[in-house]
């Protein structure tokens, strides 16, 4: 019995064997089971044929013609370009700031009459006659009497520059012949005063009080009154009305 079993066993699994080789070989290949792929026909690659007839032709390339562009091929607007516009470039303008200087140029270039300046041809001659000194020998005394006559009509007799330092030092020292009674020597340093410093109003009114002293009463009366109108309401303008009273009494008298 055991032997029956073992051998229907051993049947089975060779008839399992036999099957399974059978059928690897009756079924085909996995590439040959695909269908066949077939290239697209000249319809499927260009459906719309009419559209190739409009466009234009393409170009030839000219890297694979092998030849190298020309100029008109790279550019073919040179006048928009700078760098292919026609003749040389202009050479930079450096600019100096040095200005002209006459030691640059040459003397040739200048002409005949180098070294002349333009304005000479405008001056005039304002010199005197060669017989204008035989003929007015008394001609330059006359100007400078004609110039003394001018100058002291306006007052002037010399020219003194403002100095008020010096006027204060002038009248410091009038008032110390004042005090000695030199009155000669105070009013010439009051006077010396007004000169450095006109309408001094304090030497002004010492050279009236000097000018009473001394008894040149018509001058200290002048004044005393160039005191008040420089200073109407100064400290001493009562004393200035006071002398003028005086000197009107005074005057008035021996008359």
């Amino acid at each position: 019995m055991r032997r029956c079993l073992l051998l229907s066993g051993l049947l089975a699994v060779s008839a399992v064997l036999w099957a399974q080789q059978d059928s690897s070989k009756s079924s085909p290949p996995p590439s040959s089971s695909a269908p066949a792929a077939h290239e697209p026909s000249a319809a499927e690659r260009n459906p719309f044929p009419e559209d190739d007839a409009k466009a234009p032709p393409p170009k030839p390339s000219s890297s694979a013609a092998g030849r190298e562009p020309s100029a008109a091929e790279r550019n073919p607007f040179p006048e928009d370009d700078p760098a292919e516009s026609v003749g040389p470039a202009p050479s930079p303008r450096t600019s100096t700031m040095e200005p002209p200087r006459s030691d640059r140029v040459r003397v040739e270039d200048l002409g005949p009459g180098e070294g002349d300046s333009s304005s000479k041809d405008t001056q005039i001659d304002l010199s005197a006659p060669a017989d204008d000194a035989k003929a007015h020998p008394q001609s330059s005394t006359a100007v400078a009497d004609a110039e003394a006559a001018a100058l002291s009509a306006n007052g002037v007799s010399e020219f003194h520059t403002w100095d008020p330092h010096r006027a204060a030092k002038s009248v410091e020292v009038g008032d110390f012949y004042f005090k000695r009674k030199n009155y000669r020597a105070a009013e010439e340093r009051y006077r010396e005063a007004l000169r450095y410093k006109d309408n001094d109003a304090v030497a002004t009114i010492r050279l009236a009080e000097c000018l009473e002293k001394l008894g040149i009463m018509d001058d200290a009366r002048a004044e005393y009154e160039s005191y008040l109108k420089i200073l109407p309401h100064g400290p001493q303008a009562g004393d200035a009305q006071k002398a003028l009273a005086r000197l009107k009494v005074e005057t008035a008298g021996p008359k």
